[in-house]
């Protein structure tokens, strides 16, 4: 029992956010230790558990922890695909075939996927793009894509089994892996820290945030993308400190399943060295507006795989800054929420 946190259904919550992120789940997160960055922090001689793993109120997103370490939602992606023959799941029908993420997310799983052979897709933020995927031979009569697994950086993981994500099932996953490489019982234990590490060292890694600025002025917020959108043309080719930037758009998804399109769905500054800087807008009525940014910073080599997600990221960051001018727009740099 003392292993259940915030286990009774409420309508409130607990008076808590339901999100499973290192913000809002700081309860957790304290006792895996670490910190609301993600960072190590002294327990003194409190015991950390191995393994700790969040969920929102519904239980349909996730967030897995290791002993003192954080595992991104994309690093997770990438990982349960890397691993996916150790599902059940996945192995009973001949292995994972497709693989999905939505565009913000980190390109880490795309690296599993081009060495691995699974058919890959960016779609937009949404689970009905995922979904149509998914159906694409029993309803659309097309290209068996499944099985297949699809997640997005909000803490969303999902497969086939249910077309939706499903965080208890992704916490699973990480349990049957865990399994899967802890055969021997004479042998130390082998982390998520170790299974996230060796990964790296096999693909590179994607060191990668997401900036949240909640409550913006919507006319400020709206004025802010239509600037980013107008200017595509003119920033591509442009030189930004260190980068070059190689595309700059708006992303479009053509559905290859039902041939519809989807415009509008994030500002994307993709570099000649692969980093990318991406902007969204949401919000709801009466709750101004949230502008979402994500930095992502590919690493392949051995030597730079340890560095502090804040110290890699630090110069793509100022960089997206100057490209959104965010602060003229709506008033401030600083982030509600950094994931």
């Amino acid at each position: 029992e003392s292993t259940c946190l915030n286990a009774t259904p409420k309508d409130d919550f607990n008076g808590g956010h339901a999100d499973p992120n290192l913000t809002y789940a700081k309860e957790l997160v304290a006792i895996m230790g670490l910190d609301k960055k993600g960072q190590k922090i002294d327990t003194g001689d409190k015991a950390i558990p191995s393994f700790g793993a969040a969920a929102d109120g519904d239980g349909d997103r996730n967030m897995i922890l290791g002993s003192q370490f954080f595992v991104t939602p994309s690093d997770s992606l990438a990982i349960i695909a890397a691993y996916a023959d150790a599902i059940p799941f996945f192995a009973a029908q001949g292995g994972l075939k497709g693989v999905a993420r939505s565009m913000p997310t980190s390109g880490a799983v795309d690296l599993v996927a081009k060495d691995l052979g699974f058919d890959l897709f960016e779609t937009p933020t949404g689970w009905k793009y995922f979904g149509n995927l998914m159906d694409s031979k029993d309803i659309y009569g097309g290209t068996d894509y499944t099985p297949f697994i699809c997640g997005e950086e909000s803490f969303g993981t999902g497969s086939n089994h249910i077309r939706e994500k499903d965080g208890i099932w992704a916490v699973l996953a990480w349990l049957a892996i865990l399994a899967s490489v802890n055969g021997d019982a004479s042998k130390p234990l082998v982390t998520v820290e170790d299974i996230v590490r060796k990964h790296w060292a096999k693909y590179g890694r994607n060191y990668y945030c997401r900036w949240d600025f909640e409550g913006m002025d919507k006319p400020g917020a709206t004025a802010m993308m239509d600037k980013m959108r107008g200017d595509t043309e003119a920033n591509t080719g442009r030189t930004v400190g260190k980068y070059t930037i190689a595309t700059a758009d708006d992303f479009t998804y053509v559905d290859p399943v039902d041939g519809s399109v989807a415009k509008k769905q994030g500002i994307r500054f993709l570099m000649t060295d692969g980093s990318r800087v991406v902007f969204r807008l949401s919000g709801t009525a009466g709750s101004g507006a949230t502008v979402r940014m994500y930095i992502e910073q590919y690493e392949p080599s051995k030597d730079k795989l340890d560095l502090d997600v804040a110290t890699a990221l630090e110069d793509l960051v100022k960089i997206a800054l100057e490209l959104c001018d965010i602060k003229t727009f709506c008033g401030t740099e600083t982030p509600t929420v950094i994931t």
